[in-house]
């Protein structure tokens, strides 16, 4: 027998805020109930069954492919439904997603002039994705209850959050609908996890344009713009997070987003530091190490916020002898040799610039350098970029990776962009790549402590600030100009 919360039956809408309300009255009656539950199983109450709570779900059915689209919602790549039949996803953390979720409804209505069903599904809600955060009310269990919790609760089945959906596999059982999303409640429960655990920074502080680098220099630039930020009144960024949820606000009123937080003693894995705008669409920069390994796991995650886009600034090994140290790359084209996607998305699939990221960190080079023409052609240039997962390539004794660079046309490489414009291309999630030359291995100009430190104070502000730029003239041009059609399959979700 299930001890479930009282039932709330599926409703139909043409409000997209209406069908918001239901979603989150549905999902906070259902953490309720885990929540209470676990408190009396912590203090030792035999509960009257198996305890289940289940995420709401939304559903759209049509029956024609013919849609009714205004002006404005023609222009933007998602929205709308592959064609006629019933599509439906399940939905979490309505609070956090209530902008994203009511955009998503409103196109829904705009394109098909359809009715939104709300209602609970048949998904249970794993009791640890109802923890409030910072929450671990589990670890004063006795090892036998504990041991005991999955026959009185819902543990994550990690069946429910594969990434069938992204990667074009999911086939939908007969009589089953076709997914609205690219992700299940689960699997961004899942990720929303995760990032509190590698970031050191809640989900709710990420900004929906993020700037990924693999080098401590560019983080403590960030901090330093961030900081300088909160202290111009003209600034538009209304806050700076840093990891343990640390918020500097440049006005007050923002004690909601955490001013009480202390920083952590030891920094995370991957920390991650937000310059907020008060719309969400300010920036996020993470530093992810080094290797692919990281950079297919943070993506994996961040891709659930359904960010604008993501750039990589990084540092790289010029492949030419015309190149020297400083010299930016734009990457227009990767080789993978990184081998963490290659289940999840085959060599044979290529991975396009998009015009748009190319023309915005072009656009930023130009800007914050001040030069133009052959001037900029000089520091700047556009190619193939390799990403391999062996540090040492060049010590192989055969020169196979040598062989292959070159016959690739590789202008520069490292160890992360290709998996990041990956990643990107695989969860739809617009991307691009600005490198700097660091060394040029196959040209006897190798990483030594005193010049690697002199390159990285005279390039790091600049390249730092380029990226910045780039995202901010992403984020003036409108995201419905960003949104790329090359991301999108056949049969696309309906989600952006």
């Amino acid at each position: 027998m299930s001890y479930l919360p009282a039932f709330i039956a599926p409703m139909r809408f043409t409000d997209p805020a209406a069908a918001l309300a239901q979603a989150r009255l549905i999902y906070d009656n259902s953490i309720a109930h885990l929540r209470q539950a676990m408190q009396r199983y912590v203090a030792g109450e035999d509960l009257p069954g198996h305890v289940r709570a289940c995420y709401p779900f939304v559903r759209v059915q049509t029956d024609t492919v013919r849609r009714q689209a205004s002006s404005q919602s023609a222009r933007l790549s998602y929205g709308f439904v592959a064609g006629a039949g019933r599509f439906e996803t399940t939905l979490t953390r309505p609070d956090l997603y209530a902008r994203y979720y009511l955009e998503q409804f409103t196109l829904l209505l705009d394109n098909h002039g359809v009715e939104l069903e709300v209602g609970t599904s048949n998904q249970p809600i794993p009791v640890h994705f109802s923890f409030a955060e910072d929450g671990h009310v589990e670890g004063s269990l006795s090892p036998q209850r504990r041991q005991l919790m999955r026959d009185v609760f819902d543990l994550p089945d990690l069946a429910a959050m594969d990434d069938g959906i992204a990667n074009g596999t999911f086939e939908p059982k007969p009589g089953e609908p076709q997914p609205l999303s690219l992700f299940t409640a689960p699997r961004v429960d899942y990720s929303l996890q995760r990032l509190r655990h590698y970031t050191g920074t809640g989900p709710e502080h990420f900004q929906n344009f993020v700037l990924f680098t693999n080098y401590q220099f560019y983080i403590d630039e960030f901090v330093r713009l961030g900081h300088a930020a909160m202290q111009d009144p003209a600034s538009d960024y209304v806050a700076f997070v840093e990891p343990g949820n640390v918020v500097t606000p440049k006005v007050s009123g923002l004690e909601k987003l955490g001013l009480d937080a202390k920083p952590l003693p030891r920094l995370p894995q991957m920390p991650a530091y937000h310059l907020v705008r008060a719309d969400g669409s300010g920036i996020s920069m993470v530093n992810i190490g080094v290797g692919p390994a990281n950079a297919k796991t943070i993506t994996d995650h961040i891709a659930v916020l359904r960010p604008h886009a993501w750039i990589m600034l990084g540092h790289c090994a010029g492949l030419r002898s015309s190149q020297q140290l400083g010299d930016y790359v734009l990457a227009h084209g990767y080789v993978r040799e990184d081998h963490v996607l290659d289940e999840e998305l085959p060599l044979w699939v290529p991975v396009p610039a998009l015009a748009e990221i190319q023309v915005a960190l072009a656009s930023a080079v130009s800007q914050v350098t001040q030069l133009k023409g052959q001037e900029l052609k000089h520091i700047m240039r556009t190619g193939t970029v390799a990403s391999t997962d062996n540090r040492n390539w060049e010590l192989l004794p055969d020169n196979g990776p040598q062989r292959r660079f070159s016959q690739s046309r590789a202008v520069a490489l490292d160890m992360e962009s290709a998996t990041i414009a990956a990643n990107g291309f695989r969860f739809r999630v617009p991307y691009g790549t600005l490198l700097c030359v660091s060394d040029k291995p196959l040209h006897g100009e190798i990483k030594l402590p005193g010049m690697a430190n002199h390159f990285y104070r005279e390039r790091v502000d600049q390249h730092l600030r380029i990226g910045i730029r780039a995202l901010e003239l992403l984020r003036e041009q409108g995201i419905d100009q960003l949104h790329s059609r090359k991301l999108r399959s056949f049969a696309e979700v309906a989600f952006q």
